[in-house]
């Protein structure tokens, strides 16, 4: 699932944001950082504020082989 991992410069005092959608886009226009999914644009940051934005994808789960049990950690 796409995922964006928002880091605030610390002098601002924001929170960090992660924002996660299977259909959410990222695209930058005029300035802006702007993301977007099925309805629509959903939130837009300013080049001049300084927030960086990583992506940050959720790792697909491993499939278990048919009829196996999964192995307990002790």
């Amino acid at each position: 699932m796409p995922a964006y991992l928002v880091i605030h410069p610390r002098e601002q005092q924001r929170d960090d944001l992660r924002l996660s959608d299977p259909d959410l886009a990222l695209r930058f226009e005029a300035g802006w950082a702007i993301f977007s999914d099925r309805q629509g644009d959903c939130l837009a940051i300013p080049s001049g504020q300084g927030a960086s934005i990583q992506r940050d994808d959720e790792p697909m789960p491993e499939e278990e082989p048919a009829g196996s049990t999964p192995a307990l950690n002790k």
